[in-house]
């Protein structure tokens, strides 16, 4: 699959991708160098796991550039951080998934 063009739409405080005339988002919530991942939408059109794994890594990677710590508060993301030990040391000092 080809890299994601994922854009952070700080207005309506979500990380948006689309593929053809889908939108998947991941909606946060920021606080204190911390950003709570608390919903990850995706439309069935697009669905699939191949897909929810890519825009979930590329969204964990920008969150990486900017040197915030990570709280997934969405099942499907904290299950994703669980299976993938290398965004781990993404997560706030005491919380564990």
């Amino acid at each position: 699959m080809d890299s994601l063009s994922v854009t952070n739409n700080e207005f309506l405080r979500q990380f948006e991708t689309k593929v053809g005339n889908s939108l998947a988002c991941i909606e946060y919530a920021e606080q204190e160098r911390k950003i709570f991942l608390t919903k990850l939408c995706i439309p069935d059109p697009i669905q699939n796991k191949e897909f929810e794994e890519q825009f979930i890594s590329t969204v964990l990677e920008i969150i990486e550039e900017r040197n915030l710590r990570v709280v997934p508060t969405s099942p499907k993301i904290a299950g994703f951080v669980r299976r993938n030990k290398r965004y781990k040391s993404l997560l706030p000092v005491g919380i564990k998934l």
